[in-house]
This record gives structure tokens, C-alpha cells and sequence, in this order.
């Protein structure tokens, strides 16, 4: 299953119940997600203090251009993408039977209605229960005004790719001198300071680290701020949940979110939004996958008045182009070449051994990072969590650029750069044997053990994906994994799919059958 990170912090008692209390005292300040964003930045220069706190809208406060890298402010169009229409009404159903795990968010999401108009229209008292079989009728949209058509990032300020390449976070929360340059948290059974928490969301998830930053920046201030707001301490992203405590888990929730809405765009999704309000809100005309995935996430956030201010050119983009100048001055297009094929690929296992194809396409990481991913049991009858002596091996030649806890990141163009070319990422790979940083590998060379470290896992399996210049590959699209010639494609659904070599078909199950064993 895709990475999620395991979180560990201080196991005494007094620490818990300290982290209860206050957390019971932020959930009261903000028991909402739509409280107002801060106002951060006034005279954005390091070392100088921030104003006071003040809503989205209503700040009398002249933000001055930064003296050093001052860019002009981004277009409103810096490059037109073509305007997509969602599907009218007409050509939506009436009436919707409840299936099993769905959800009112996810069946509004589907349908482009709010939520509170599915209640209010069947009558529902209670958005969290819904029962198997239920008949709810779909309500005509409220007709609303579409998003901001202000571009706020191009594609390649979105990704992890070629525009982060040379940006050092420590040096830039460095020059800040705000609380994340003081900030430590465990993380996987290591302390790391903010800047590293950053830098690991940013790479596992492949999202910019400017990106992760500037939304740090303005939902809490930790970035130029000393003083940062109290109510932000354990939640600085503002998403205030129980289990979502501290930096890592922040960040890893913005990032997987900010891949939501990316995806999904480049997927062919065109809307609408559906707010934390519940109000659905159709995709301005001629916006990007990276601005509709900014969009996305401050929807998660915000109601729909305020937020229209925050995607608005004096909010988010405002503090962006302030902290880091003008995006698209960086911006790397075409992001993934049309003409793009992938290099080729064995299947990540030796020669002789069968394996299990036991997920389809999939999440590269958490959530929503692309249907990149597919996953691999190793032979054996025992299940779960389990030592497993078979070996992980390239898929192809290239050294390995960056380990981490269950994790192999290989560079197959070989400059050494993990945003840039084609990378593989091998996950779930166990401490022992793991193959160092710098070793540069041939096809076939050894890489580790399958096993669950890494992120969440069920069982002993490798997680196996591919990026190209930042972007997450799918498996189920126009360019699906090739294999020692099998070939991936989905069905539709997280997990399900095929493997298609010739007249053989393999299907994807969490099993160990004949249908699913694959071999080199």
C-alpha cells in the first residue's frame, strides 16, 4: 500500500496527556476547518516581525515587495489551458443507490452537488450515516460562480521535478529565523528538525517544497514568524482532526491533497469542487492541473466566501510571489513530453521465482499521488507482516539517489537528481541488506527484502512505481507499465487490474493463486 510515514514521539505519560489537553483546547478555538487564514507577511524581510493576526479580506496592512528577487506578478493567463465542461445535469442520474463504502463527501464529489443539498433534499438528519441499499435523490446544483481564473502555479511548480531541484529548504527556513527553523519532531524513529520534515514530505509525496512552504507560510506563519499563532502549535496547516497532529502528519495531509486535485485534473476530472461547506464550486475557465490542485486544497479548508479570497490574486498567490518570487518565471513546460516512452523495465524480482500480483494500479504515495503504483508478494505461504529472504532487484540501470525507512529511490538518467528523467521508487524494502546511496545498479542487481516497513502495510509485498520529471506515471493510463513485456491497465477501482503479456492475463488479488503468479 502506498506510504503514509509512522509517527513516533515521546512515550511518557505526562507528555500524552499534556498532547490531549492542548489538543482538546485547539479543537475548541477552531472546531471548524473555516476559520480565516492568517496574514502572515507585512515587511517580508528576515529577521523582522510579522503583523498581528488578521482575516482574509478585512487586513489594512501594506504587504511591500521583498528587496532581493523581485519579479513582476504572475498573468492571469500565463498559458491558456483549454476550458473543460462538466457534465450537465442532464446527463447525470436522478436517483443514486448507497453502495458499500461510500460516503456523502464522495457521493457529492461524484455527482457536482453539495452536500447540505443531498441532506436538506432526502430529508437527512445525520451526514455520517448512510445504510447499504439506500435510494437518495440527486438535487439540481445550486448554481454557483465558477473558481478564480487566476493561474496560481504552472504544472512544474506543483511537482517535485526540475523547478526544486536547486532549492535548498534549510537554507531558505534558514533565512527566516520563524518557529519552523527551531521545530523537531521523530519521524520514523529519527528526530528531524522542520526543514528536513519538509524536504521528506516534499520528496515521498513529489511535491514542491516552495509549494509546502508558502502554505505553511499562510496558514500559520512558521515560516517568518517567531511568534506563530498558538491555535496553529499542533495543527500549523489547519486541518484539525485527532490523529493529525504535528508537522509531518500536516504536511503529509496538505501534499495529499494538493496530489488530489492535480490528478484528478490531469485525469480528466472537471469538477466541480466540493467545499468544507459543502458547497460545489465548478473549476474556473482555463486554469491548470497545479492551480486546480492549490484550489482543491484550500477547499478542504475554507467556506466558500472565504476561500473565493484566499485562491484570489490578493491571498495565496499574493504571499507565493512574495516568498518565492514568480512562479511561472520557473515554469517547465511541457512538464511530460507527449512523444515521452518509458525506458525499459523488468519485472523487480529474480529470475525463477513466482511471485504475487497483488495490486493493480494504485497510489503511489498516500492517497491520491497518481494510480502509479503496483504491488508484488513474494512466494511463500505465510501472510501478514513477515521476514521474507527473497530479494527486491532493479527493474533497470541507474544508481540509488535516496533511502529512507522502507524505502529505495533509483535514478535511471543519472545526474543524480530525483526530480528530473525517469526514477524508480521501490517501497517496503527492509533495513537488512538494503542497498546503500550512491550504489549504481545494473538490471537485476539487488536491491533489499519485501517486507512492511515503510508507510502502511498489511503484509509483506513490494510498492513499486515510476516518476517522470516529478510527475507520478500512471499505470492505467495512455503509457501503462511494461514489465519484460507484460503490461499493466485498471479497471477503475484502487488495486483492481491486469497484467497483459500476449494472450496472458493476470489479475491483480491480495492472494496467493493461480491466476495472480508472475515470473521471470
Amino acid at each position: 500500500m502506498p506510504g503514509t510515514g509512522q509517527l513516533q514521539g515521546d512515550d511518557s505519560i505526562g507528555a500524552h496527556l499534556r498532547l490531549f489537553v492542548l489538543s482538546l483546547i485547539v479543537i475548541a478555538i477552531a472546531c471548524s476547518r473555516g476559520d480565516s487564514p492568517f496574514s502572515p507577511l507585512s515587511a517580508l524581510h528576515p529577521g523582522t516581525k510579522a503583523p498581528s493576526i488578521t482575516p482574509v479580506g478585512e487586513s489594512q496592512v501594506e504587504v511591500p515587495e521583498p528587496v532581493q528577487n523581485e519579479q513582476p506578478a504572475p498573468s492571469t493567463t500565463p498559458t491558456p489551458d483549454p476550458v473543460r465542461q462538466p457534465p450537465s445535469r442532464e446527463a447525470l442520474p436522478e436517483w443514486y443507490v448507497v453502495q458499500p463504502g461510500d460516503s456523502l463527501n464522495r457521493i457529492a464529489g461524484a455527482f457536482g452537488v453539495g452536500v447540505q443539498q443531498i441532506l436538506t433534499d432526502n430529508g437527512l438528519g445525520n451526514p455520517d450515516f448512510l445504510s447499504v441499499g439506500q435510494v437518495l435523490h440527486l438535487p439540481t446544483p445550486f448554481p454557483q460562480n465558477p473558481s478564480p481564473s487566476l493561474k496560481i502555479v504552472p504544472d512544474s511548480e506543483l511537482v517535485y521535478g526540475p523547478g526544486s531541484m536547486d532549492f535548498d529548504v534549510e537554507q531558505e527556513v534558514a533565512r527566516w529565523q520563524g518557529a519552523l527553523h527551531d521545530y523537531r519532531e521523530t519521524v520514523d524513529g529519527r528526530e528531524r528538525s522542520g526543514a528536513e520534515i519538509v524536504a521528506l514530505a516534499a520528496a515521498n509525496h513529489s511535491v514542491s517544497p516552495r509549494l509546502l512552504l508558502a502554505v505553511l507560510e499562510y496558514q500559520s506563519g512558521w515560516m517568518t514568524r517567531t511568534d506563530p499563532p498558538p491555535e496553529r502549535a499542533i495543527y500549523p496547516i489547519g486541518f484539525a482532526r485527532y490523529g493529525s497532529e504535528g508537522l509531518y502528519r500536516q504536511l503529509m495531509w496538505a501534499a495529499d491533497e494538493l496530489n488530489r486535485g492535480y490528478y484528478l485534473w490531469r485525469a480528466g476530472w472537471a469538477g466541480p469542487y466540493i467545499l468544507v461547506d459543502g458547497i460545489a464550486v465548478p473549476p474556473g475557465s482555463g486554469i491548470n492541473a497545479g492551480t486546480v490542485a492549490v484550489q482543491h486544497l484550500f477547499g478542504q479548508l475554507y467556506p466558500v466566501d472565504i476561500w473565493r479570497s484566499v485562491v484570489g490574486e490578493a491571498g495565496f498567490p499574493r504571499v507565493y510571489q512574495i516568498l518565492f518570487g514568480n512562479p511561472f518565471a520557473r515554469s517547465v513546460e511541457p512538464l511530460v513530453p507527449e512523444d515521452l516512452t518509458q525506458p525499459a523495465l523488468q519485472l523487480p524480482f529474480e529470475r525463477g521465482r513466482s511471485w504475487s500480483f497483488t495490486g493493480g494500479p494504485h497510489a503511489a504515495w498516500g492517497n491520491w499521488a497518481a494510480w502509479a503504483a503496483l504491488d508484488f508478494a513474494p512466494p511463500g505461504d505465510a501472510l501478514g507482516c513477515v521476514q521474507s529472504n527473497e530479494w527486491v532487484v532493479a527493474a533497470a540501470d541507474g544508481p540509488v539517489i535516496r533511502t529512507d525507512y522502507g524505502l529505495v529511490v533509483q535514478d535511471l538518467d543519472g545526474d543524480g537528481l530525483e526530480g528530473t528523467g525517469w526514477v524508480l521508487q521501490y517501497l517496503h524494502i527492509e533495513a537488512r541488506d538494503r542497498v546503500a546511496v550512491g550504489t549504481t545498479l545494473q538490471a537485476g542487481d539487488r536491491i533489499g527484502h519485501p517486507s512492511c516497513e515503510g508507510g502502511v502495510s498489511s503484509g509483506t509485498h513490494l510498492h513499486f512505481s515510476r516518476k517522470y520529471n516529478g510527475e507520478w506515471i500512471t499505470a492505467d493510463g495512455a503509457m501503462p507499465f511494461e514489465l519484460d513485456g507484460w503490461l499493466s491497465s485498471g479497471w477503475g477501482t484502487a488495486y483492481d487490474g491486469t497484467l497483459t503479456q500476449g494472450n496472458w492475463i493476470l489479475e491483480a488479488c491480495a492472494c496467493r493463486a493461480a491466476g495472480n503468479q508472475i515470473s521471470r
